[in-house]
């Protein structure tokens, strides 16, 4: 039996992921799948709108055997650190083989530039060219002196993946799916279209039915925009040291101070702290860290603990084989900061959607299928 491990954000679940579990099953019929799930806030400094309660029912429902949580304060940091944390976790469950979505479904490609990533002079020559005013993507093509398009999100995410299993030594296979969709087409009305395009439309009051599972739609959260920047504004003007939050480097801080009084919300503050250096989404990260109280002093490297979120009853038989190997708690540690981190990123999710995400933080309790 192959043990295939997925990572999603499913920001929502929608058609293309259907599309992605039907390819998998195809591959390898008696597979089990093992999904380690992005919590209520997204790498690119989003607020999920499906709560993690339902993002794992739906997992299950749709042909998860195993759904398993990636914290949030890894969940919200860089590609790199995103997709290593969550190998890690795969790791620890003898996953095999991980399969992800890809533009260019070109695999040799990904593994070449992920193993050019790892040289050592690598992060030095990306720095070289942003210090010569380039953007980011191109800082990055130019350090592999490449005309690969670093704007692909699955891509680059897949080289993360390729980049963790070769950092960790690991005996982990990797495969990759081509996406059928673009992640910045905001207008297709193809039948799969992307999840940003999704909430796009979403946001706009459009009909989303023929993009989703008809499970799914009744689920979408709307996100209290107002509330959300009349929280950060507040947290940005009653801190003395904005520094002390994760990835606000580099006198970063004084920009943010300076223009967050004269904007009017979220996208605005990001468009006018926005450089060539910072991308929208590395700053979109950053305010959420702030937002989430997410400092350097917290612990951010070590996995305390790997909460099972929910399984059917072959995940059932597969944990119960090999639970007494796994060499780490699968229970929730209420004094690690991991849980504390939690704690305060629910609360103000439930704040910002009107959920109670807390209930099924407090219950620890699996969602069994």
């Amino acid at each position: 039996m192959h043990l295939v491990g997925i990572i999603c954000e499913y920001n929502p679940f929608h058609n293309g992921h259907l599309y992605h579990l039907k390819k998998i099953k195809e591959l390898y019929p008696n597979s089990l799948i093992i999904l380690v799930l992005n919590s209520l806030f997204t790498q690119r400094g989003e607020i999920s709108i499906l709560s993690l309660s339902t993002k794992s029912k739906i997992a299950l429902e749709y042909g998860v055997d195993i759904v398993l949580e990636l914290p949030i304060i890894f969940g919200t940091q860089s590609a790199d650190t995103f997709a290593l944390k969550s190998i890690e976790i795969l790791n620890y469950f003898q996953v095999d083989t991980i399969i992800f979505g890809s533009e260019t479904n070109d695999l040799t490609t990904l593994e070449n530039i992920a193993i050019k990533q790892l040289a050592p002079n690598y992060n030095q020559e990306v720095k070289k060219y942003l210090k010569e005013k380039n953007n980011y993507p191109t800082a990055l093509a130019k350090a592999l002196d490449s005309d690969f398009d670093f704007n692909n999100p699955n891509d680059l995410l897949g080289i993360s993946y390729i980049k963790a299993i070769k950092q960790l030594n690991l005996n982990m296979k990797y495969e990759c799916i081509k996406r059928t969709s673009s992640y910045h087409d905001l207008k297709s009305t193809n039948k799969i279209v992307s999840a940003s395009n999704i909430r796009n439309k979403f946001k706009n009051q459009k009909n989303i039915n023929k993009y989703l599972p008809s499970k799914v739609k009744d689920e979408l959260k709307n996100i209290n925009e107002d509330l959300l920047f009349t929280l950060l504004k507040y947290k940005i003007n009653t801190c003395d040291n904005l520094e002390i939050y994760l990835d606000v480097d580099e006198g970063i801080e004084n920009r943010i101070k300076k223009v967050i009084n004269s904007s009017k919300n979220m996208e605005d503050l990001i468009m006018k702290i926005k450089s060539k250096r910072y991308t929208y989404n590395k700053i979109r990260r950053m305010l959420i860290h702030i937002l989430l109280d997410f400092k350097k002093s917290d612990n951010l490297n070590k996995i305390e603990y790997i909460k099972i979120l929910g399984f059917n009853q072959k995940g059932q038989d597969y944990l119960n084989k090999i639970k007494k190997e796994i060499n780490i708690s699968l229970n929730q540690i209420p004094s690690s900061n991991t849980f504390k981190l939690e704690q305060k990123a629910t609360i103000i999710y439930d704040l910002l959607t009107n959920s109670n995400e807390q209930k099924f933080l407090i219950a620890n309790k699996p969602i069994i299928k």
